[in-house]
């Protein structure tokens, strides 16, 4: 039994040297390959929710492809017509917005929202004929006839295009059944402000400040009416107290950087106006106001006038024939070799504008000379070396007159910040008042906003 146990022990260990056995052939199957799973397509209802969640996040292009997908599927849809505006209207682009309006009101010209939106964009646009066609068309619904909303924002209307019987008669038709209503007020102080009737203005606007003590827009038109008088403490007391009581109100942060424009503070003026412009991204006035307070420290950065031409383009995206932004841009892009092109182009324009003088035309040509004659010898040669650059101002460090002006209006009122220059956070939109006048001086004041 050993003996056997051992033989087979050897038969199997020689097999193992004597060489490898022919390989297992193996029966290849052909692989299955499974395709990927279709992506499950979202329906229209999630589509539109995750638009509103986008808009909510401010990521407003993808809100914009969300929504124009759905409307691509129901374009006869008012609401998504109408959340197309906003959002266009949002991102400043208001001719697109007024189109996506347009289509909503078309679709259904009782809806209210669109009737609302549409006619503050004529405004912006300053198509203040088309806001009054609008409004009066809504107000011949029987249903209509004395809503309050609609008859406050026509007389806004009125009074931009300097109807002032017809602005005055319709905030009287809402005092007359609503005779606590503070925008009324507003509005019909705003009448008179506009007629130079600045003590009945001032009279009116107490009304409506003892009807609502906490709108910002009641104080905002009162610090209008004392720079009237040039009471410039008051004033400045009145738009802080403003900003105070809502620290996103645009119409009184533009009033605090235009003041501060007077006084020659550009840094302030800066500050206030950046948040300023960042709140309300349709106010040509106030991206006008910025861009004059960069350019006014370009001497010192010449960064500082590339950013201000920036702001210049700005303003004209908004109203396209806006003469003093064309001309500012001219000499802002000036600045910096970086914007030479672009300000050859627009010293062009400038210079081919009604009304330019002579002997502005006679400086426009010596600058593009000038620009022309740097391109040519080359940028090593136009910019002066380093140890020739002009050193930088040094910052003041005592406080502005702007700071003064507003440690005595804080003494005054001490409800008012005494930070001119304060950069609040974002935050919600203003609150309703009545519109702003096209600016005729990039200092110009802003009411308060319907």
């Amino acid at each position: 039994m050993k003996s056997i146990r051992f033989a087979a022990l050897v038969v199997v260990g020689s097999a193992g040297f004597m060489g490898c056995p022919p390989a297992a052939v193996e029966v290849k199957k052909e692989e299955v390959v499974k395709a990927p799973p279709k992506p499950v397509e979202k329906t229209i209802k999630e589509v539109f929710t995750d638009a509103v969640a986008a808009f909510d996040a401010g990521k407003y292009d993808d809100a914009q492809a969300g929504f124009g997908k759905v409307a691509a599927k129901f374009p006869n849809n008012v609401v998504v017509q109408f959340n197309l505006g906003v959002i266009s209207e949002r991102q400043g682009k208001l001719t697109e917005a007024a189109g996506y309006y347009e289509v909503a009101n078309k679709l259904d010209p009782k809806h209210k929202p669109t009737l609302l939106n549409l006619g503050r964009v004529y405004r912006q646009q300053d198509k203040f004929d088309n806001a009054i066609a609008l409004y009066e068309a809504a107000l011949k619904d029987p249903a209509n006839e004395y809503d309050v909303e609609l008859n406050n924002n026509l007389t806004v209307a009125y009074r931009l295009a300097k109807k002032y019987a017809l602005a005055e008669s319709t905030a009287r038709k809402v005092l007359a059944r609503t005779k606590d209503n503070p925008d009324a007020y507003k509005n019909l102080a705003l009448i008179y402000f506009d007629q130079g009737n600045f003590r009945l203005a001032e009279f009116i606007s107490d009304n409506a400040r003892k009807l609502d003590d906490k709108d910002p827009g009641v104080y905002n038109n009162l610090g209008l009416i004392y720079l009237k008088f040039d009471d410039r403490r008051r004033a400045l007391g009145q738009f802080q107290k403003a900003v105070t009581l809502n620290k996103d109100f645009a119409p009184s942060l533009f009033n605090i950087g235009t003041m501060a424009l007077t006084y020659r503070d550009y840094d302030g003026a800066e500050k206030v106006l950046s948040r300023a412009t960042e709140i309300d991204q349709n106010s040509y006035e106030g991206f006008l106001a910025y861009a004059f307070a960069l350019d006014g420290q370009k001497g010192r950065d010449a960064k500082k006038g590339l950013k201000a031409g920036e702001m210049f383009e700005r303003v004209l995206a908004i109203k396209a024939d806006q003469n003093d932004a064309i001309c500012g841009a001219a000499w802002a892009y000036a600045a910096d070799k970086a914007g030479w092109d672009k300000a050859l182009g627009f010293l062009d324009r400038c210079k081919a504008l009604p009304g330019t003088s002579s002997t502005d035309q006679q400086l426009i040509d010596s600058k593009m000379k000038g620009i022309l004659a740097m391109q040519k010898a080359g940028a090593a040669a136009a910019q002066p070396k380093p140890e020739e650059k002009e050193k930088p101002k040094a910052t003041p460090t005592g406080p502005s007159l702007l700071d003064k002006v507003s440690d005595d209006a804080a003494k005054q009122d001490p409800g008012t910040t005494t930070d001119p220059a304060a950069t609040p956070p974002a935050g919600a939109a203003p609150a309703p008042g009545a519109a702003p006048a096209p600016a005729a001086a990039p200092a110009a004041p802003t009411p308060a906003p319907k």
